[in-house]
């Protein structure tokens, strides 16, 4: 999708909740009519002063209208605690938001009303409200064990027609994408070598498929080999090198996951990973990072650059 608008939606279905302690803004806070608390503020020759809002919103927000707000963001809890952050969840890519007619006041989509190209600003929510408006779900335990507000920081970029951004983001991602192929070609080397030590130290009798995935098979299967777009059922165990699991069917209720293979809705090492299996084996999967989950890791438990072991059994092929 190429232009968001659930920040936090998209934090937490990628699953980057890593919680890590911050400093919050000081100063008094402008309280909206609508009720959520907000401080703004202008760039003026390198440095920042204050831009003063209305309480009841910014009249000019209606000649922005359709046009599309490029920009950064970071939530916080109450105790302070990054939920996320756009920089690093986008490696540098700013996201992009479509300015709409506001139907909903006291959310986010209120708050944004209030940028102009260039800002910086700090809007602090009641959690319960922004939950209800803006996201349309129950506020997460988390959340609330850590207090009753969110805290959202934004640095608004530049303000363009859908077309101006359509080109933006696509120059941004070939650049990024050409960072990404270098960056990878030198770790999965630096992988490798960590692989090859991991297998000689545990005398692990694998073998390596040319796209650098290490895999053991401990029991041998009789069924066929899975195909593209067939649908496969997985028990796994994943953990790092050093030991620490940070997922497996145990805890998702005991049962295999099941997902077309060679589409994409899994990590790269698994789509071809699975495909080396027979129905029925039961194997190790070693992983080096590019085909994991890469310079940004997951969440708290897989950190950026992990190389990754995953004990599967291919239970089905359908």
């Amino acid at each position: 999708m190429l232009f968001q608008r659930n920040f936090l939606s998209l934090a937490l279905a990628a699953g980057i909740l890593g919680l890590a302690s911050c400093n919050k803004g000081g100063g008094d806070f402008t309280k909206a009519k609508s009720g959520f608390e907000y401080k703004l503020f202008k760039s003026e020759g390198g440095k920042y002063t204050e831009r003063e809002v209305a309480p009841t919103g910014d009249p000019t927000y209606k000649d922005r209208l359709g046009k599309i707000l490029a920009l950064n963001v970071e939530y916080r809890t109450a105790k302070d605690s990054i939920l996320f952050n756009s920089r690093k969840a986008q490696m540098g890519v700013p996201m992009r938001i479509k300015l709409e007619e506001l139907k909903t006041k006291g959310g986010l989509e209120e708050a944004l009303s209030m940028l102009q190209p260039g800002d910086s600003a700090v809007f602090r929510f009641n959690v319960d409200t922004i939950f209800a408006k803006s996201f349309r779900a129950p506020v997460p335990p988390f959340m609330k064990k850590a207090g009753n507000t969110m805290t959202m920081f934004v640095k608004a970029d530049k303000l363009q027609s859908e077309q101006e951004a359509m080109a933006d983001q696509q120059k941004m991602m070939e650049e990024q994408q050409k960072k990404m192929m270098a960056y990878a070609e030198v770790q999965i080397k630096k992988d490798d070598v960590i692989l090859q030590d991991y297998i000689k130290k545990n005398n692990l009798k694998a073998e390596k498929s040319p796209s650098g995935i290490y895999y053991v098979v401990n029991k041998a299967g009789t069924g066929a080999k899975p195909k593209q777009g067939q649908t496969v059922a997985v028990t796994y165990k994943g953990s790092l090198l050093d030991g620490k699991v940070f997922d497996s069917s145990e805890k998702q209720g005991g049962k295999p996951i099941e997902f077309p293979l060679g589409v994409g809705q899994v990590i790269p090492g698994w789509d071809q990973g699975i495909a080396l299996l027979n129905k029925g084996s039961q194997a190790t999967l070693l992983i080096p990072s590019t085909l994991g989950y890469g310079q940004r890791g997951a969440g708290a438990d897989i950190p950026a650059d992990a190389v990754l072991r995953f004990d599967v059994e291919l239970v089905d092929v359908k």
